[in-house]
């Protein structure tokens, strides 16, 4: 067994969109809400929200809250099924500029108690608490209590639930034994007691594929993975992957709570009402190109960031999505090059003029390899230096 001496938390905001919601409304409070509905929609006489009932056209959910989760309803799922499931539950628009407000908020609240914070998205993060508390559970503990109590003050009454123990997998499992608005704490010594009688799904990047594959293996539990030889695992699964899950099931995890980690890659993507074709309805799609890569560029802007790569991603009306790539060698970051490269990523589909293949129902584009403004001026790209304070 690694022991590492470090005490983390994970702390994980509970259904973050739909109580965001209900902070600056808090009629919302007890009824089944679910966010993924269009702008614009108004509810129907007698009624004071709009409802799964009224929704028509394609789409998913974003989140749902603890009430709606209890009628079936859950994130991606499509909107169409939900409304099917709960056609009484509110369904409400995804407003993101509040939900980022609100998550700026808890996070500051929780940096005045623990400064060591790992940033891991909009709703939540990791925190090294091993210099606050001396490496003391109990002390870690009430500083848990006491971070989960500023949250609540922060954001208006949202709640959080937090896992604590000696690595960030176990905190990460733990986070979410209790929720809405726990606190688990997984002690060393403890691990086999608490995390493995759990499913191995509850083991982040344990995905479904594996899940399947692992049980066809007869391992179903966490124990039972750790139970697996080593070598049996890297046969199956791949020499790393295969060791990962090894030490994953044995409660092993090295990984250091970072302070700072450098975006991979910006991406945006629409996802349309109805199925656009690719040929009858190309004015359309070429408009609704040239949107996205100004967003993208807007985005490479504000985040100080040039892109040796840009990617397109297309799912069909099968549902089947593909991706192409291109690296031309050249520094991107103006919208004209983002879409011309975005252009030729598009001829690499093969598109039909007939068939499953011939219309889509979502576009996007991905900038990768991203480099900083500074960096390229050290590679003899100088002339790439933009005027970024002035980026929208």
């Amino acid at each position: 067994m690694f022991l590492s001496g470090r005490i983390i938390a994970h702390l994980d905001m509970d259904a973050f969109y739909a109580n965001a919601e209900l902070v600056r409304n808090p009629a919302l409070r007890g009824l089944p809400v679910a966010v993924g509905g269009r702008r614009g929609m108004r509810p129907v006489p007698g009624q004071q929200f709009p409802t799964l009932a009224q929704y028509e056209g394609r789409g998913v959910l974003t989140t749902a809250n603890y009430e709606a989760r209890a009628l079936g309803l859950h994130s991606a799922m499509p909107t169409m099924k939900a409304a099917k499931l709960a056609p009484h539950a509110i369904l409400l628009p995804a407003d993101f500029d509040w939900y980022k407000t609100l998550s700026r908020k808890f996070k500051a609240a929780v940096r005045e108690l623990a400064p060591n914070i790992e940033d891991r998205g909009i709703d939540e993060i990791y925190i090294d608490l091993t210099e606050e508390t001396g490496g003391n559970f109990d002390a870690a503990i009430e500083l848990a209590r006491q971070m989960k109590h500023a949250v609540t003050e922060a954001t208006g009454g949202m709640t959080c639930s937090v896992g604590l123990s000696e690595n960030k997998l176990t905190s990460k499992i733990a986070s979410d034994l209790q929720k809405p608005d726990g606190l688990s704490v997984v002690k060393p010594g403890q691990f086999q007691e608490v995390i493995w009688p759990l499913s191995v799904g509850k083991i982040n990047g344990v995905g479904p594929k594996a899940q399947e594959k692992l049980k066809a293996l007869g391992v179903n539990t966490i124990a039972e993975l750790a139970a697996q030889p080593v070598a049996l695992l890297r046969e199956r699964f791949g020499e790393s992957y295969g060791f990962w899950m090894h030490e994953s099931a044995h409660g092993v995890d090295r990984r250091e709570v970072s302070l700072y980690s450098e975006p991979k890659s910006i991406s945006r993507e629409t996802t349309f009402e109805s199925d656009m074709h690719v040929r009858r309805q190309r004015d359309q799609l070429t408009l609704v190109l040239v949107h996205l890569a100004d967003k993208l560029a807007q985005d490479l802007a504000r985040k100080q960031r040039l892109a040796k790569t840009i990617g397109v991603k297309v799912r069909f009306a099968d549902f089947k999505s593909l991706t192409r790539d291109v690296t031309s060698g050249e520094i991107v970051f103006s919208a004209d090059d983002i879409l011309s490269a975005a252009r030729t990523c598009l001829k690499k589909i093969p598109f039909e003029e007939k068939g499953s293949h011939s219309t889509i129902r979502l576009l996007g584009i991905r900038a990768s390899q991203l480099i900083s403004p500074a960096d390229a001026a050290l590679k003899g790209q100088a002339q790439l230096f933009l005027d970024l304070e002035d980026a929208p």
